[in-house]
């Protein structure tokens, strides 16, 4: 194949990361902040580590992150109970009261990508994608410099 399906996901997410900066203004959330709103919305309390770990997002983005929705009050930072060295992050009631409006403005940006397909195209398009972010999970860079 001769396309570039990165270079059309590449395009994707630049233009999701202006929709969705758009959409959370009011909430003072950016594209950068809100995947750790749905990760906590999912299992509150989990360490940067294990958000970094789950979101494919490095410690150093994590920290800004995290730091920078503190700061708005959105989560707050607890030491674990166990390891002091650790910081448990939890939503606040802030979070938890824009929870719907954020997650319905966010997942518009889907709603808009595939309005104009029919049923069985939109879900041979996503089959097709979590194939492939599938495949990618599996991969291992530092292993296979070779295949790379």
């Amino acid at each position: 194949m001769n396309k570039s399906i990165g270079r059309l996901v590449s395009i994707l997410h630049r233009q999701s990361q202006i929709y969705i900066n758009y959409a959370l203004k009011e909430f003072d959330v950016t594209s950068a902040e809100y995947f750790f709103l749905f990760c906590l919305y999912h299992n509150d309390g989990l360490t940067q580590e294990e958000m970094s770990s789950i979101l494919y997002i490095d410690k150093a983005a994590t920290a800004r992150a995290i730091k920078s929705l503190e700061q708005k009050g959105y989560v707050i930072r607890n030491k674990d109970a166990e390891d002091k060295r650790v910081n448990r992050v939890f939503l606040t009631e802030k979070s938890k009261e824009s929870l719907e409006e954020i997650r319905r403005r966010v997942f518009r940006w889907s709603e808009l990508l595939t309005e104009d397909l029919d049923p069985q195209t939109a879900n041979l398009v996503y089959d097709a994608m979590e194939a492939m972010v599938n495949k990618v999970e599996n991969l291992n860079y530092k292993q296979n410099r070779e295949e790379v």
